[in-house]
């Protein structure tokens, strides 16, 4: 786990490390996905640390895997938002991203 920033709008943020992966279109209309970290998550939005910089209000689409330790089987967090800034320190970089639209799916294996 990681220590939370305070954010520009306040609120509670949980500091948790968890895999996701951002998708986006560029101004081209091309597809494109890359791997990061959550650094923080709130009721509204969360922190991502990626490789990438995206510009401000740049639709994404994340899907977070929730741990099976906290919620008793697979899940994942699949979520529709925008960014809304970027931040560095040192050689983490990263942006927030103010969630839109959400939902929560079981992951099911193929038997």
């Amino acid at each position: 786990m990681t220590t939370g920033r305070k954010g520009i709008r306040g609120g509670s943020r949980i500091p948790v490390e968890l895999p996701v992966t951002i998708r986006w279109k560029t101004q081209a209309g091309l597809e494109r996905h890359v791997l990061g970290k959550t650094e923080n998550i709130s009721g509204t939005g969360l922190f991502v640390v990626t490789s990438v910089r995206l510009r401000n209000d740049t639709p994404i689409q994340l899907t977070v895997a929730l741990p099976a330790e906290v919620t008793k089987t697979p899940i994942r967090l699949h979520c529709e938002g925008r960014v809304m800034h970027q931040h560095k320190t040192g050689d983490v970089a990263g942006f927030g991203v103010v969630i839109d639209n959400y939902h929560l799916a079981a992951v099911t294996r193929p038997a």
